[in-house]
């Protein structure tokens, strides 16, 4: 009886193994590298209201691009990177700053309270 079972069980293994299965391709469908498109665009930002002052500029011949981009901080020093950028190098960046760090002299420290007077009943 067991020998049976093992038998059925094995017929059952052996004609769900060849069951026909549908052929699927060994690659993926074909990638074409699309050549880069060449650009060159430029904005600044000078608000003396709010402070803001930055910008950037960059150009691609489709290969390579190279620009700079600046930002004022608040110590009053100019920011500046100036990069290039392609497939084999990567990004690649130079900063430099402009002008001396200055800060503010430090506000005077608010006066000491001491505790309230002990009231007695």
């Amino acid at each position: 009886m067991a020998l049976t079972k093992f038998v059925v069980l094995l017929v059952v293994v052996a004609v769900a193994a060849a069951v026909p299965r549908p052929d699927t391709p060994g690659y993926g469908p074909p990638s074409y590298k699309e050549p880069g498109m060449p650009y060159d665009f430029a904005y600044a930002v000078k608000d003396d209201y709010t402070g803001n002052d930055f910008g950037h500029e960059e150009s691609s011949d489709g290969n390579v691009a190279s620009g700079s981009y600046y930002v004022l901080l608040p110590d009053g020093r100019r920011q500046v990177v100036t990069f290039t950028a392609d497939h084999n190098t990567g990004y690649v960046a130079d900063v430099t700053y402009e002008g001396e760090a200055s800060y503010p002299a430090p506000a005077p420290a608010p006066p000491a309270y001491g505790p309230p007077p002990p009231k007695y009943a």
